[in-house]
């Protein structure tokens, strides 16, 4: 296996998981617990029509009828037992793992802030550098101070201070142990959720407040970059962007060109206000669109369990895309699938590494894949129900159990890395 052309990597390729803080670590305060805990029964009642036609619902449907389900609590209690799960990043050959910094515990109120929480991040990265996981650490990860929420958030220019002086201040306190920094995850999702669909917090079904809000996070990231840049310059910065390729399924030139605006709006309108400010692209990337008409049409053939279409080998053509567009190194930040019975993380994984390499042959400069997620953890407006773990957790135990997928992957990444 290590000698096929497909699977061969640079020795400083990293290989890691992607976690997000308010979705791992628990007992967190913000905008979001505020939320969860006041819409948890909302969500409860009406998970029946929105997932019943999934062909999980069987496994997920008592969870997902259950209020308790949409209430974050304790999570998967890492913020207590990260070196536990850094200990079994470690024993599957990982060499990088992305977190995000809960921006409520290091500044609880604006004008305080929280020495045991920064200590505790301290503390978090040494624990993992001493097991030889490379850092890449988020600002924004979805979640907001409720004292920022309740100033307008991001709807406000004039709010956009209080998030760089919280990098800013963070970078001073804990930044000598960290290379990568994302400033903002999927901009576009917040937006869409929040404002579009209006589906998360803050709920505002407003477009004008949906751009607003766009273009203040673009706003933000670049002046974080200019203050990050003038920090020093080993820091390597970007944003996780979510992106969706985008094809026409014919040649009418309806298709082509609606595909082509889908794309626009998908990465471009945002990429464009930032990667002059970005020294590298993080890439989400979870599912395509194919395009007939104005309209989508996937093909369906293979869904996960959130119901979205499978096709992970087209990730080659979303890092080509923008490799020819923007002519960045680029990182998969995040990369995974709803798969509960562990029934196609192992065929996703290969395609996609497959798909990479090849990219790679054509010229794209890819530094690292992190895969979501290492354990099962808490999935937003979804709760606990969708699985994208290497390892299944037991929220009555804590106990993490490996997926057959997680024993295979370690196997296939120590005979990339050679160790």
């Amino acid at each position: 296996m290590p000698n096929r052309p497909e699977l061969e990597f640079p020795k400083s390729f990293l290989w890691g998981v992607s976690t997000a803080a308010h979705q791992v670590e628990g007992g967190n305060h913000n905008q979001w617990s505020v939320w969860e805990l006041e819409n948890a029964k909302a969500l409860a009642i009406r998970a029946s029509y929105q997932f019943e036609d999934l062909d999980s619902w069987a496994f997920a449907k008592n969870a997902a009828r259950t209020p308790g389900n949409y209430v974050s609590g304790d999570a998967i209690a890492h913020y207590k037992l990260y070196e536990q799960d850094f200990d079994l990043a470690k024993k599957m050959n990982l060499n990088a793992f992305r977190f995000s910094v809960e921006w409520s515990r290091v500044q609880p109120e604006e004008d305080a802030w929280n020495s045991e929480a920064i200590a505790h991040y301290k503390a978090y990265i040494a624990a993992m550098k001493k097991r030889g996981l490379e850092p890449v650490m988020t600002l924004f990860h979805f979640t907001l101070p409720v004292w920022f929420a309740q100033k307008g958030g991001f709807e406000k220019k004039s709010n956009i201070h209080y998030f760089v002086k919280f990098a800013d201040r963070l970078l001073d306190e804990i930044g000598s142990g960290v290379r990568f920094v994302i400033t903002i995850n999927e901009p576009e999702t917040y937006v869409y959720q929040g404002y579009i669909v209006g589906e998360w917090p803050p709920q505002k079904l407003s477009k004008l407040t949906a751009l607003r809000v766009y273009r203040n996070l673009a706003t933000a990231h670049n002046q974080i970059a200019d203050v990050v840049h003038k920090k020093n310059r080993r820091y390597k910065l970007s944003i996780s962007k979510n992106s969706v390729f985008v094809y026409a399924g014919d040649d009418a030139w309806l298709s082509r060109a609606s595909a082509a605006l889908a794309q626009y709006v998908e990465d471009d309108y945002f990429l464009k206000r930032v990667v002059k400010k970005c020294d590298f692209l993080g890439v989400n990337y979870y599912m395509d669109a194919r395009i007939y008409g104005y309209r989508m049409h996937n093909p369906d053939k293979q869904l996960s369990d959130l119901g979205w279409n499978m096709e992970p080998q087209n990730i080659e053509f979303a890092l080509k895309r923008l490799h020819d567009k923007y002519q960045l190194p680029m990182m998969i930040t995040e990369n995974g699938v709803a798969d509960a019975s562990d029934q196609y993380r192992k065929w996703w994984l290969m395609q996609t590494i497959m798909a990479a390499r090849r990219a790679m042959n054509d010229g794209v400069q890819l530094w690292g894949y992190l895969h979501w997620t290492l354990v099962d953890n808490f999935e937003w407006d979804k709760g606990y129900w969708p699985q994208f773990g290497f390892f299944a957790h037991d929220k009555r135990t804590g106990q993490r159990t490996p997926r057959p997928s997680a024993l295979w992957f370690a196997k296939v990444v120590k005979q990339i890395r050679g160790i």
